[in-house]
């Protein structure tokens, strides 16, 4: 009688899926992203101590004003402010308050500097808001309407952009100003308080804005044309519109969500130009009056305020990524 042969056992199924490593990518790049966040803080903030340093005259005078005041005032105040400390100690002093949230108190308005910035800083993002949104909107109907188009209109577009990165800012508020504030009348040439304040303003911060976004959306636009699912979707019957729209826009808006948070730093850096044309309030005349009198940690706060926005809204502008392109999901 032959032997049966036993049963095969069969060995173990063994799932050959690898770890899943998206943990850890998202782990390094939020390191990443966190180490580069300091890097910039601590940058934006050394510089400025050390260059409002550097400029002319004494902390004291600017304390006192014109005020005479006997030697033993001079040393009272030197004292309390600590301005007879070394420079690097001062330094270290500051930085050590910065990262707990004590930004001092103001020399010349002589109350704490976060109250200072807190009412200043709103009217500087109403200008600094209204003037991406605008630039942004027209840039998307600009590159919309001239991507892929005859040579003659994407010429035309190309050589308004051109002007509208040439003009200086506040070249541009004042023809604004003495075209719809003094010759029109159609809006206030100073103040801050009502939306119509705010038109000017933003449509002179919008002009530069618009001009590069344009360019890069309609590049981007260009490129998105060209692929094979354009081709596919034209098939399909889809519109040039509907195309544009649905499909190109999407693939161009990855630079431009890039390029928009440097913007926003940008702007809000330099906005003490646009606010001075315009009388409005704002972090402008703020920082101006600051540096005039060497009031150090008001300029300091505003450096540290701005950097901590500009970086909050690249960090959520990257996390936006991939809502904008799926693709991404899976990388990040």
């Amino acid at each position: 009688m032959a032997e049966t042969a036993p049963p095969a056992v069969k060995a173990p199924v063994r799932s050959h899926r690898r770890p899943s490593r998206i943990t850890g990518r998202a782990a390094r790049r939020a390191a990443v992203r966190l180490a580069t966040s300091l890097l910039v803080f601590w940058g934006a903030l050394t510089a400025s101590f050390f260059a409002l340093q550097a400029i002319p005259g004494s902390t004291v005078d600017a304390l006192l004003g014109n005020n005479d005041a006997s030697m033993e005032v001079r040393q009272q105040i030197i004292s309390d402010y600590g301005l007879d400390r070394p420079l690097h100690a001062q330094y270290l002093t500051y930085v050590g308050r910065a990262l707990l949230g004590d930004l001092g108190r103001s020399y010349q308005l002589d109350q704490p500097v976060t109250g200072a910035i807190g009412a200043a800083i709103v009217p500087s993002l109403q200008l600094t808001a209204a003037g991406l949104a605008l630039g942004l909107a027209v840039a998307t109907a600009l590159a919309l309407a001239t991507a892929h188009r005859r040579r003659a209109v994407r010429s035309i577009s190309s050589g308004v952009e051109l002007v509208g990165v040439s003009v200086p800012v506040f070249w541009a508020a004042i023809l604004l100003l003495t075209l719809f504030s003094f010759r029109l009348g159609w809006f206030p040439a100073v103040g801050g308080d009502s939306v119509a304040a705010l038109v000017l303003p933003a449509v002179a911060i919008a002009i530069p804005v618009t001009a590069v976004l344009t360019q890069v959306m309609r590049e981007g636009l260009e490129r998105a044309l060209d692929e094979p699912f354009v081709l596919t979707a034209r098939a399909r019957g889809m519109t040039d519109a509907a195309v544009r729209l649905r499909h190109a826009l999407r693939h161009a808006l990855l630079p431009v969500v890039t390029l928009v948070g440097w913007l926003f730093g940008a702007l809000l850096g330099g906005i003490v130009v646009t606010e001075k044309v315009f009388g409005r309030p704002g972090l402008g005349r703020l920082v101006v009056d600051a540096v005039v009198t060497k009031d150090l940690p008001v300029v300091l706060g505003v450096v540290i305020c701005t950097a901590a926005l500009y970086i909050v809204i690249n960090i959520a502008l990257d996390l936006f990524y991939p809502v904008i392109d799926p693709r991404l999901r899976g990388v990040s």
